[in-house]
């Protein structure tokens, strides 16, 4: 079927909101076509319900969108061209990721070509408010799946969540990812097969591939050295200052912990953590991360550590420890280990007292325990991941990548009938993919296409998390999926390289009000704890809001969170407690609740630290953030 194209506008116009978006999904091209014969044979009828030219979004199954137009010489005020164009500039541009407010037309027109399956077809028009029901049984008599109102909200949070809800998001690295791959013309069923088994490979060596890119960037790469971890192996990298929002690189920065991170290698020795003495109150932790991203253990305030020396045991070593020196149970299951720290700090007059802390955390390689003077190796020694990023064109880099971390951290005996399948494709420990036969070769490539996109999709659907409220709460296995591969990797690994447990801290994320509509400053907006019922933790708790552009929002009070520990929050008259979120002050008297959101979209994350049980088992349900205004 040919489309028909509007002439196009240089200079776009304001596009009006008052029509509403209906949206339709055919599964198949085919199914499209047909159905746009009878669509092209209604044009007389949609003019007279004063429906839009047609907009039709096309996903090939190498994953581009293509925008196209069927025009039904349409008289309404709605110009399809100048949407059309500003839809294919979004899906060019953010690769991805939301643009824009999600109640604008080409927005939601945006995030619909985003969510959209490879080879499926969506179409949409506007019509007057009063017309929608009929469109829409109109479109799904003609087998199209209808996307409701509340569908197309999804799909916008969705996408909004779908990167920098994890502290640590920004601060890794891009996701590695290939381009586009052609699918076979004529069905094979050698390629489908290794097609099958690479993207199931694709799913559970995704940790070991991302994790050696972020530990050569980190160990390699300097860039921001203030904000972005940068130390040799078995070296800390500390971070020195409170945030605020003149850091503007995204991955939604916490202001309440100062991070100190370390890759370190355990495969030849264990290395001794020294921690000082560190008061009471103030809380601090320290997590211990296998190369499959999984946490193995925790050393910190949690689990009762105090001051003293811990040996941090890989999977092959057996002996007897220094006197005065701990292991740390259970030893790592790879040889290869992430630690992430963090120390709160209790603002900028705070910092000196934790940079004394920071100065005292140590890593010492068993070998050198005990030995005055001795100095520390720098080493940078670390493999060097074949990927795009890296300035590689080798087009099978990835699978390289993936079957020299498998060989250095050998995964446990458990997973060797899924690696005696993997075998057979070229991937595990020690294999080499260019042995491949062509077809196989060609399979693995299209995968390397087809991966991130299939992990960003997973996360953004939010089939991992509970809703409450419109707040989402993780798995209870969070952090620790284990054999849970797609979960492992897209909802751990992905997002954030890692993800605490939900013992040790809970982030629950929301992105629309108490009607199910996307958070914007152009409104005010209310929350109100119950007495009694503020986040249950043992530690502390923090509210924090961004932009979407995942930074701080930059405010005349210079305020970027909230919470338990926050001086001058005022209780109402019950004992509860009233926050405030919205652009302008909501007067003196609840200044000191208000948390400003500046004036475009916004999204609140809340931390909670060392919560109760009923966090964890999301038993206590965070109240709703209610418009007001």
């Amino acid at each position: 079927m040919e489309l028909k194209q509007e002439k196009r506008v240089s200079q776009p116009e304001p596009l009006p909101e008052k029509q509403q978006l209906v949206a339709g999904v055919f599964a198949s091209k085919a199914a499209a076509d047909a159905a746009m014969k009878k669509i092209e044979g209604l044009g007389s009828q949609l003019q007279r319900v004063n429906a839009s030219n047609i907009l039709v979004l096309t996903r090939d199954d190498t994953g581009k969108v293509d925008v196209s137009i069927i025009d039904i010489g349409s008289s309404s005020d709605m110009n399809i061209a100048v949407l059309a164009e500003r839809v294919a500039a979004n899906l060019t541009a953010v690769a991805g990721k939301p643009v824009g407010s999600p109640t604008e037309p080409n927005v939601k027109a945006t995030h619909l070509g985003h969510a959209l399956n490879p080879g499926a077809v969506a179409i949409g028009l506007f019509v007057d408010p009063q017309h929608v029901s009929a469109i829409e049984d109109g479109i799904g008599k003609m087998g199209a799946r209808v996307l409701t109102a509340d569908d197309l909200k999804h799909i916008g949070a969705g996408l909004g969540a779908a990167e920098g809800t994890d502290d640590l998001a920004a601060k890794g690295a891009v996701v590695p990812q290939a381009a586009p791959q052609a699918a076979p013309a004529v069905f094979d069923w050698q390629a489908e097969n290794a097609y099958s088994l690479a993207l199931q490979a694709y799913i559970y060596g995704f940790p070991y591939v991302y994790n050696a890119y972020t530990r050569y960037k980190w160990t390699n790469i300097p860039q921001d050295t203030k904000h972005v971890p940068y130390a040799p192996v078995n070296h800390f990298w500390h971070a020195a200052e409170v945030l605020d929002a003149t850091y503007r690189d995204g991955g939604c920065p916490n202001n309440d912990t100062l991070y100190s991170i370390a890759w370190v290698d355990l495969s030849k020795e264990p290395v001794i953590f020294t921690v000082p003495e560190i008061p009471a109150e103030r809380y601090w932790t320290f997590e211990l991360i296998a190369f499959t991203s999984d946490n193995f253990a925790y050393v910190g305030h949690r689990v009762g550590s105090r001051a003293g020396n811990y040996a941090l045991i890989g999977p092959k070593w057996h002996g007897d420890l220094p006197e005065g020196v701990t292991a740390v149970t259970p030893s790592s299951p790879t040889p290869w280990i992430l630690i992430i720290g963090r120390t709160l700090v209790e603002g900028v007059a705070d910092l000196p007292a934790v940079h004394a802390l920071q100065a005292q955390y140590k890593l010492t390689p068993l070998s050198l325990w005990g030995k005055p003077g001795a100095q520390l190796p720098e080493r940078r020694d670390v493999y060097k991941p074949a990927v795009a990023l890296l300035e590689t064109e080798d087009p099978l880099g990835p699978w390289k990548t993936l079957n020299a971390m498998l060989a250095e951290n050998p995964p446990p005996a458990h997973h060797a009938v899924l690696l005696k399948q993997f075998a057979t494709i070229g991937i595990g420990p020690g294999l080499d993919v260019e042995q491949q036969p062509e077809v196989v070769k060609k399979a693995l490539q299209r995968v390397l296409a087809a991966g991130v996109p299939l992990l960003r999709q997973q996360f953004m659907s939010g089939v991992w998390a509970k809703f409450v409220n419109g707040w989402r709460y993780p798995p209870a296995n969070m952090g620790r999926f284990g054999d849970e591969f797609l979960l492992r990797a897209a909802d751990q690994s992905l997002v954030g390289i890692t993800a605490n447990d939900p013992e040790e801290a809970v982030y629950l994320v929301n992105l629309t009000d108490d009607s199910g509509e996307p958070l914007t400053g152009a409104h005010k907006y209310e929350m109100t704890f119950p007495r009694g019922s503020e986040p249950p933790v043992d530690a502390f708790w923090s509210m924090t809001i961004y932009g979407t552009d995942y930074n701080l929002i930059p405010n005349r009070i210079n305020r970027f969170s909230i919470g338990d520990r926050t001086p001058g929050v005022k209780k109402n008259a019950d004992g509860g407690t009233t926050f405030y979120f919205q652009n302008e002050s909501p007067g003196p008297d609840k200044e000191s609740n208000w948390l400003p959101t500046g004036s475009g979209a916004w999204f609140p994350v809340l931390r909670m630290y060392e919560p109760h049980s009923e966090v964890v088992k999301a038993e206590w349900k965070c109240p709703p953030i209610q418009r007001v205004e």
